[in-house]
Order: structure tokens, then sequence, then C-alpha cells
């Protein structure tokens, strides 16, 4: 009976520790020594964004038509940034004053930019012209260590930048199956991600797009923490092959 109740305790530890597998990131990082980096991102503009447009001269005069002005000068509804940005409706348009109504869902920061230049040239001979995308932002929840949600200054971010962002991984964060969610064209999609692979390099949601939600589930032993059952069929099926195991040393 020692024997076997040593047994049990022994794969009962087992079964609820982490292996080096499971813990260290990027593990066949090797794979990826001199290999080209061939993925770029630019965020694509979709409905629901903001848009920050700028539009200057050296004849300050000529363009302020073209400049939205909400409120009076230096009151706190001018200075709000949010609110001086354009909206982009439902269909992807976006009220631009005197241009009027312009479609820019599905194009980039940088076609906007060319395309309004385009317009106004009409009426401003040097015209400079800056979009930005002002609620950029990404969600990280789950076990990490600081979650919440995160604005992104200059549209771009990594997974591992997000999961840094949020202050890594937990104790009990599960980085072999970490979930993005991203809505995109009206359609909602999941992908499954295991940061121990250097695969995450190559994956389309290495780039976090705006409005992503990351989220990293609990091992068994942080499930077990939250007072939940553990994985029960798991454990039974451990503990039964191993008193199978003592019973064939035993005969």
């Amino acid at each position: 009976m020692n024997k076997i109740a040593i047994l049990l305790l022994i794969s009962i530890s087992l079964f609820s520790c982490a292996t080096k597998k499971e813990i260290l990131y990027f593990q066949d990082a090797e794979n990826l020594n001199l290999e080209e980096i061939k993925t770029s991102f630019e965020p694509i503009i979709e409905p629901n964004d903001i848009l920050y447009i700028t539009v200057s001269s050296i004849d300050e005069e000529v363009v302020k038509p073209f400049k939205r002005t909400i409120g009076t000068e230096g009151s706190p509804v001018t200075n709000n940034i949010q609110l001086q940005g354009y909206l982009v409706d439902s269909e992807g348009n976006i009220r631009f004053p005197v241009l009027g109504t312009l479609g820019v869902m599905g194009k980039t920061r940088g076609t906007v930019e060319q395309e309004l230049k385009t317009k106004l040239s009409e009426y401003i001979t040097d015209v400079v012209v800056d979009v930005r995308i002002i609620n950029f932002k990404v969600t990280v929840i789950g076990e990490v260590k600081a979650p919440g949600v995160f604005r992104i200054q200059d549209e771009r971010i990594t997974l591992p930048e997000a999961i840094a962002l949020a202050g890594d991984f937990s104790e009990d964060g599960k980085r072999m199956d970490v979930t993005v969610i991203r809505e995109e064209d009206g359609v909602r999609k999941v992908s499954k991600i295991d940061y121990t692979s250097s695969q995450l390099f190559s994956s389309p949601f290495y780039f976090l797009k705006q409005n992503d939600i990351v989220y990293v589930e609990p091992t068994l032993k942080g499930v077990r923490k939250s007072g939940f059952i553990p994985d029960v069929p798991a454990l039974l099926s451990l503990v039964t092959v191993v008193l199978s195991t003592v019973i064939l040393l035993t005969r």
C-alpha cells in the first residue's frame, strides 16, 4: 500500500506541474535565423474608425474652409481630439468640408491621404494632408499580469507587443493556446496561437488590427486556483494507468 500511495502522490504532483515545453516562448526560434522578413502591416480603415485629418499649407487662410471646427477656440470641446475626428459610418464614408461624402472603407491611411491631396490640389497648390486612426486599440484579457484596453498611437502592434503591454503572461497563463478574436468585413474570426512556437511570426494574427481581443486561457493549475473542479476525466485516466502499473509490479 505504501508503494501505491507514493506512486499516486508522485503522479498527481507531476500532473499539476507545468513542463518546460509549456513555459518557454518561441522554442524553435533557431528556425527564424536569417529568415527574410516578408510581413508588413498597414491598418485598413473600417466602419466606426475615427480619422483625424489635418490639412495645411503655407497660406493658412486658404485651408480654413477645409478644416473641421467644433466649438470655440480653446474650449474643452475643441481640445478633444476624438470629437475633432471624422467617424467612418456604416457604409464606409466620411463627410469632409467642401468635398462632401468620401469613401474610405477598405483603404489604407496612405491611400486616403493621396486621394484627399489630389482633390484638394484643385483648391490649394501646396497642400499637405495627414491622416491618422485615433481610436486604434486592442484588448488583452485573461491570465496576464495587467489586463486592459490599450490605445496604440502608431497604429502598428504585434501580438508579443500586446502581451508585453499587459505585463506578460501570469504564472497560470496558458502559452500554447492564446486566442485572438477579430471582426473583419462584418465577420468574426477566431484564431488559436501557440506562443511557444516560432510559427507565431508567420501567422496572419501576428500583427493585431484595431479592436482585436486577445484572451489568455488559464492552465489547469489556474482553474484549480479559481475553485473550479479540475479535469477529473484526465486525472482519473492517469490514476487508472498508475494503478494498473502498480498491480503489474506487485504480482
